[in-house]
């Protein structure tokens, strides 16, 4: 097993021996395991996986291109209380969240018109109807206010109004991760138990061509769903964007590292090559950071995505109740307009300890504290909050 760097604390040991998993497979050249990581699919969230001339769809996930988007507003901070119904109604009416989700009136964008459409895995119809909105899970779009202490991103000093949004591929990437990692297993099918959520493509071969075209689509799907969802509610509100920041991780991006070209997959993991920026969220009632990054080798280049979890959603529905996620949200003056309990912040880990753990991969330009929250509903309350 080839040897990795561990940014994290206190992760699970399934979440570790999914990574050692990984560093074992001959295709795989680097690693490394970032400060949020815990548990996944195939690899722990938080894993850099680098390999030379193979591309591993677990290793990138379901969820292919998730990713956040900052908007910093021309808005005052007071404006987040005096025109919070606006505010409400803004994002209502501009993305849609759920399992499912979809528009009855398709939103436009040239992405659609974009030939690798044609694959056979696509579902066009529904990726046409699912284009703007938001989807379910840890997906969120929210106004919060951002503290900026030293001139960056071209911006005084001061407190700001920022819009963030987190989401990804929607249902096509799902239909993309499902369909490549089911070929994939099936092209080998030596792979012992432990591996097999693991087996690679070839780049050199027509499937791994075909993946990796996918993949690319789905980080011009994703941008193009954050682009739209900001556009609107900037456009309903009447305000414009100072600046605007965007990043993306479970993903595989062609990199040179130790003089090696090579492909680096980040699933759950943010590219923080020197000088790069990023946005690392924590919770629906904890603060995220827009970073810098500093250019760590030992990373691979990278950084965490966000808090990560500290508990599974199953453990935190039955470890915390409303009042509790009540009170919490109350404290720090968040408000939540729909969400499940499966999101409590008590389920993630501590945002400032992952940040400490990371501070050799990031800078931290600003501070973003969330106000008002928007996540999917649990579907299994029927239309209730939690």
């Amino acid at each position: 097993m080839k040897k990795y760097k561990n940014y994290g604390t206190n992760i699970e040991e399934q979440a570790i021996e999914q990574m050692n998993n990984a560093m074992s497979l001959p295709i795989v050249e680097f690693g490394a395991l970032m400060a949020d990581s815990h548990f996944g699919y195939g690899v722990p969230i938080g894993a850099v996986v680098v390999t030379e001339n193979y591309i591993v769809p677990g290793a990138i996930g379901f969820d292919i291109c998730c990713g956040m988007k900052i908007s910093i507003l021309d808005m005052k901070v007071e404006d987040i209380d005096n025109r919070k119904d606006e505010l409400k109604r803004a994002i209502n009416e501009n993305t849609r969240f759920g399992v499912g989700s979809h528009y009855e009136k398709p939103l436009n964008h040239p992405v659609m018109n974009d030939k690798a459409w044609l694959h056979p895995v696509f579902d066009y119809e529904k990726a046409k109807s699912q284009l703007g909105s938001s989807g379910s899970g840890n997906h969120f779009v929210e106004f919060g206010e951002l503290e900026i202490k030293e001139p960056c991103l071209g911006l005084e000093p001061g407190n700001y109004v920022a819009l963030l949004s987190h989401g990804g591929s929607r249902g096509s990437g799902h239909d993309v991760a499902s369909y490549f990692t089911k070929l994939a297993k099936e092209l080998h099918p030596e792979l012992p138990d432990n591996l097999k959520d693991l087996a690679w493509l070839d780049l050199d071969s027509e499937e791994g061509q075909d993946y990796f075209s996918c993949m690319e689509l789905m980080g011009k799907y994703a941008e193009a769903c954050h682009q739209l969802i900001h556009q609107g509610i900037l456009k309903a509100l009447n305000v414009d964007a100072l600046v605007s920041v965007e990043n993306h991780h479970n993903y595989a991006w062609r990199e040179t590292i130790n003089g090696k070209d090579v492909l680096v997959h980040r699933k759950g993991a943010t590219p923080a090559q020197k000088g790069v920026l990023g946005i690392i969220p924590g919770s629906m009632a904890t603060p995220g950071f827009i970073v810098e990054g500093r250019g760590d080798a030992e990373s691979m280049n990278s950084a965490s995505h966000g808090a990560g979890r500290a508990m599974s959603r199953t453990a935190a529905k039955k470890a915390f109740t409303r009042e509790e996620m009540d009170k919490f949200l109350k404290d720090n003056n968040v408000e939540l307009m729909s969400g499940g309990l499966d999101e409590c912040p008590g389920g993630y880990k501590n945002i400032n300890t992952v940040m400490e753990n990371q501070k050799d991969l990031v800078k931290i330009l600003a501070k973003f504290s969330p106000r008002l929250v928007k996540m999917a509903l649990d579907k299994k309350k029927k239309g209730k909050l939690f």
